[in-house]
C-alpha cells in the first residue's frame, strides 16, 4: 500500500499561533469560533480586545476570557508533530521557576516526566534501562493520582426528570471537559444502582445527547450563551414522559 509523506511545513498553518507566529504552546482555544491560539499570547490580546484574532468576531462584550479554554488535544497533536518542541518547552519552564526561586508546577513536571524517555534514547541501552525504572516507580504515584484534574473542568447539575428513577443524592459534579457523555451515563447508573448504564438517557435542552459527545462539545454546541453550571437531565430510555 502506498503511503504519502506530509512535510510539516505543509500543516504548519494548523499548528501555529498566528499572534506570535510560533508553534502553538498550552493550546487554547475560543469557543464561539473554536480558533487556537497560545494561551500566554491570546490572554495578552484580550486585555485590550474582545475579539478573535483570526475571524473578528466578538467573544463577549466584557469577559471575553471567560470564553476561552484550555486545548488538551490540540496540544497533544503539535507536541506529536514538532520533535524535541515538548522537551524543550518543558526546559524553558523549568529554568523560568528556578531563576525565581519558586517550586516547580506539578503539570510542568509530569509532562517533563513524559517527555523523559525521548531524551533517555540517546543514551546507552543499559543506562536507559535502568533509570526508566528507577523513574517508572517514582513518578507513577504522581501520574496515577492526578485523575484529570489538569483538564479544563466542567461543572453539571444532573436533574432526574422521570418518576422512574430517583435523583442523584449529590446532583452537583465537576469533571473534566474530556469526559463523555458515557462517562455520565456510567456514573449515575453506579449511583442509582441500575442493572446497566444503557437504560438511560441524558438530554440537555430536551435534546438526548450523543453517548461519544464530550462535554466541551456540548458546552460549546448547546451551552454557549448560558450560565454555569451545565445542567443536564437523566431518564430511562424510551421514557417518552
Amino acid at each position: 500500500m502506498l503511503t504519502r509523506k506530509i512535510k510539516l511545513w505543509d500543516i504548519n498553518a494548523h499548528i501555529t499561533c498566528r499572534l506570535c507566529s510560533g508553534y502553538l504552546i498550552d493550546a487554547t482555544t475560543v469557543t464561539e469560533c473554536l480558533h487556537t491560539f497560545c494561551r500566554s499570547c491570546l490572554v495578552k490580546y484580550l486585555e485590550e480586545n474582545n475579539t478573535c484574532p483570526t475571524c473578528r468576531i466578538v467573544i463577549h462584550q466584557s469577559h471575553p476570557l471567560q470564553y476561552i479554554g484550555h486545548d488538551r488535544t490540540m496540544q497533544d497533536i503539535v507536541y506529536k508533530l514538532v520533535p524535541g518542541l515538548q522537551e524543550a518547552e518543558m526546559r524553558k519552564q523549568r529554568e523560568f521557576y528556578h531563576r525565581l526561586g519558586l517550586e516547580v508546577p506539578g503539570d510542568t513536571k509530569g509532562e517533563a516526566c513524559s517527555a523523559k524517555p525521548h531524551l533517555d534514547s540517546h543514551r546507552s541501552e543499559t543506562k536507559a534501562d535502568d533509570s526508566s525504572n528507577k523513574e517508572a516507580a517514582e513518578e507513577k504515584p504522581e501520574e496515577d493520582s492526578d485523575y484529570h484534574r489538569s483538564d479544563e473542568q466542567v461543572s453539571i447539575c444532573l436533574e432526574c426528570n422521570s418518576s422512574k428513577l430517583r435523583g442523584l443524592k449529590r446532583k452537583w459534579i465537576r469533571c473534566s471537559a474530556q469526559a463523555t457523555v458515557l462517562h455520565l451515563k456510567k456514573f449515575i447508573a453506579k449511583k442509582l444502582n441500575l442493572s446497566s448504564f444503557n437504560e438511560l438517557d441524558i438530554l440537555c435542552n430536551e435534546e438526548i445527547l450523543g453517548k461519544d459527545h464530550t462535554l466541551k462539545f456540548v458546552v460549546v454546541t448547546r451551552w454557549r450563551f448560558k450560565k454555569a453550571p451545565l445542567l443536564l437531565h437523566y431518564r430511562p430510555k424510551m421514557d417518552l414522559l
